[in-house]
């Protein structure tokens, strides 16, 4: 992936914050890193974005405790001033994730709530018209792998079984996105979705990938040479600021790691439930949007994603 090993560089005028971010200490306890999300992060980023708040009488926001199994998670679904009250939206079914946002970094699986991105749905579905799904999942480490996985695929069949209680068409569309982690769920939710009976009459029409994880970084050598010899960012971007592969390695679960093991997602890496790189296939996947960026260690993994599934004939657009 030389062609790509550019986008490593960083620009001169950013030089200063990203020395800034690599120098901030990371914190290591997950209460505090916990806490930090909910009284400094969430509120920063909602004053960044409140500017472009649409006005509150321009949508309506509900939460919903959803059963997943022994256990409740929420679902919050904002939905767009109605011009009839048999109005209907296609749906957005959004996941959020954890160390995209965190300058502390090692939070994916193990940080993050539906308030992260709410003032962001917010704006999409008056923008866009549509319904937004928020879903929560329970976090690692109380809950590893595939526990929050299996709460957002709960979730998913719960909003699809009951639509009018989230103004929904899914006939308009039912698009599954996240960031992150949440990337890295929405990526194997859509796998299991096109294998699974249930979606046959409400198929996922299409999934939105950001920065995400497909791959354990160390099942790159299940891949055939031509992908893997493309691998380059895990190494290019090893001390990239914010994550880098060792917060990778301690967020999916390095086995050799002494860094917070208890705090790992602990997903088997050959599993594609983990990496849905080695899915043993690819077709019938929905339209696909990738996002990477140029100095996260993972970037070569959504790039040769994009590949994969381009020559497994989905619709794909890829943001480099």
């Amino acid at each position: 992936m030389a062609e790509y090993a550019h986008l490593s560089i960083p620009d001169p005028a950013l030089a200063s914050t990203l020395e800034a971010m690599a120098e901030q200490p990371r914190q290591t306890d997950i209460a505090t890193r916990r806490e930090e999300f909910k009284t400094q992060l969430i509120p920063h980023l909602k004053s960044q974005l409140e500017p472009e708040l649409p006005p509150e009488s321009e949508y309506e926001v509900k939460d919903y405790m959803v059963d997943v199994g022994g256990a409740q998670v929420l679902a919050r679904n904002i939905i767009p001033r109605k011009t009839t009250s048999e109005e209907t939206f296609p749906v957005l079914f959004w996941i959020h994730g954890g160390s995209k946002y965190d300058m502390a970094g090692r939070t994916g699986y193990s940080n993050g709530n539906a308030d992260l991105d709410d003032y962001q749905m917010r704006i999409l579905s008056v923008k866009l018209r549509i319904s937004v799904v928020i879903s929560e999942y329970r976090l690692a480490p109380e809950h590893v792998f595939p526990t929050g996985l299996n709460d957002l695929y709960a979730v998913l069949k719960y909003v699809i079984k009951n639509p009018s209680q989230f103004s929904a068409s899914f006939k308009k569309g039912l698009m599954l996105a996240g960031s992150s982690a949440g990337g890295n769920l929405c990526a194997v939710l859509c796998h299991r979705a096109k294998d699974d009976p249930f979606f046959k009459d409400t198929p996922i029409t299409g999934q939105a990938l950001l920065v995400a994880c497909v791959i354990h970084p160390h099942a790159y050598s299940k891949l055939p040479e031509e992908y893997r010899s493309r691998l380059l960012s895990m190494d290019q971007n090893a001390n990239a600021p914010v994550l880098g592969k060792v917060e990778v390695d301690a967020i999916v679960g390095k086995y050799r790691t002494n860094l917070l093991p208890s705090e790992c997602y602990k997903a088997p890496p050959f599993d594609p439930d983990m990496s849905p790189l080695l899915s043993p296939s690819h077709k019938g996947l929905p339209p696909t949007f990738i996002q990477v960026c140029g100095m996260d260690p993972l970037r070569d993994d959504g790039i040769v994603y994009e590949k994969v599934l381009k020559e497994n004939g989905v619709k794909t657009k890829l943001l480099a």
